[in-house]
């Protein structure tokens, strides 16, 4: 792969399937055949859906809910695509239903909704808000600001300032990361975190384009997330648990001590993160570990984060969603190994089943970034 300094600086980013000899057109193809079966396709394989005039929201089909982390994912997929129409839509069903207006939760969005906009839970999950911010922030950029609603910038400013300050000056609720160690947390209430959740690429910009006095603490915490995810991840393996204590260590709260569902996003999050803003050493290593991990595993499991794969058969397994983030590691990596895991993604169909929802946002996620599509607005 071709020395790359970061697309932040460059205005380049890497065509990780070009340089491994596919074309523009069977490259530019399946991405559009992607968006469009997602959003638009028959019953069996999209997860997003349109709801009346004016509104939308993404599918979680194996629970049959509504979820920030989907929406913020279906905001910044259509961000991504340029689809300003699927971008409001789902926003607006966002703020509808799922923003609360007072209370402890004021500013938060609740994390989990029935199909009718009902709440099934009305506490937040602080990865939906993170990405909420950075796909509004993109629009304001990419789009330009409306009015109401619709003035990106001043929303994403607005969740920005909540996710840092919440709780202060004898305020009600908690904030979204730990104010001493800058890192993101679980849930607010907690004192531990999700490697999944960082997402140091995004802290960058926001240290950049969020409110002027909370820029430091947004460098900061890209920092610390960086260093926290070389202390999370297993310096073997590459894996993380979906919880981890501050210190890094496996956190075993409801069982979740483990490398499962979550933990995938890691390799997603980190190959991202050298594309925007270039090679960390640190990084790198995470990347090659992991790939190099799964190279000749044909059949996957739940792990213990040193790699021992656990006897108990778990209920549902996301394969293709680890497949595509496997892949999207190969943004940061130069194992011999990166062009296989590649490989083995652009081979991989997306899931049909009813589990499809995570695997196909994490599917398309990773071809986005692979493609060089996933870009800073």
């Amino acid at each position: 792969m071709t020395e790359h300094q970061g697309a932040f600086k460059t205005g380049r980013y890497i065509n990780l399937f070009k340089e491994y000899g596919y074309s523009d057109s069977e490259i530019d193809s399946k991405v559009n055949e992607v968006w469009q079966k997602l959003f638009f396709g028959s019953d069996d394989i999209r997860i997003y859906h349109s709801d009346g005039n004016d509104m939308g929201y993404m599918v979680d089909t194996g629970n049959n809910d509504v979820r920030t982390e989907g929406m913020s994912y279906g905001m910044m997929m259509a961000l991504q695509m340029d689809n300003k129409e699927v971008f409001d839509r789902l926003w607006k069903w966002t703020k509808t239903y799922m923003w609360h207006d007072s209370g402890e939760y004021k500013g938060y969005f609740a994390w989990s909704c029935n199909l009718d906009g009902t709440r099934r839970s009305q506490g937040p999950a602080p990865d939906g808000e993170e990405y909420f911010a950075m796909a509004l922030i993109f629009a304001s950029r990419r789009w330009g600001d409306g009015s109401g609603i619709y003035n990106y910038g001043k929303e994403a400013k607005e969740i920005l300032h909540e996710v840092i300050h919440k709780g202060e000056k004898g305020k009600k609720g908690y904030p979204m990361w730990n104010s001493e160690n800058r890192l993101i947390k679980f849930i607010p209430e907690c004192d531990f975190s999700d490697p999944s959740y960082h997402v140091p690429h995004f802290y960058e910009l926001f240290s950049r384009w969020g409110l002027e006095e909370d820029r430091q603490f947004w460098l900061e915490a890209a920092e610390a997330s960086r260093e926290y995810l070389k202390k999370a991840c297993h310096p073997d393996t590459g894996l993380a648990a979906e919880y981890a204590n501050f210190d890094g260590s496996p956190n075993n709260t409801r069982g979740h001590g483990h490398f499962y569902s979550d933990s995938y996003r890691v390799a997603l999050n980190v190959g991202l993160d050298y594309e925007w803003f270039g090679e960390d050493s640190r990084l790198k290593e995470i990347a090659n570990n992991i790939i190099n991990f799964f190279a000749d595993k044909e059949d996957f499991g739940i792990y213990k984060i040193n790699g021992e794969k656990l006897d108990k058969k778990p209920d549902y397994l996301h394969h293709v969603g680890l497949i595509a983030t496997n892949a999207a590691a190969a943004l940061a990596a130069d194992t011999d190994n990166a062009k296989a895991a590649v490989k083995r993604f652009w081979n991989t169909p997306l899931r049909r089943d009813k589990r499809r929802y995570y695997d196909n946002c994490l599917y398309f996620f990773s071809l986005l970034a692979l493609s060089g599509n996933y870009k800073i607005y």
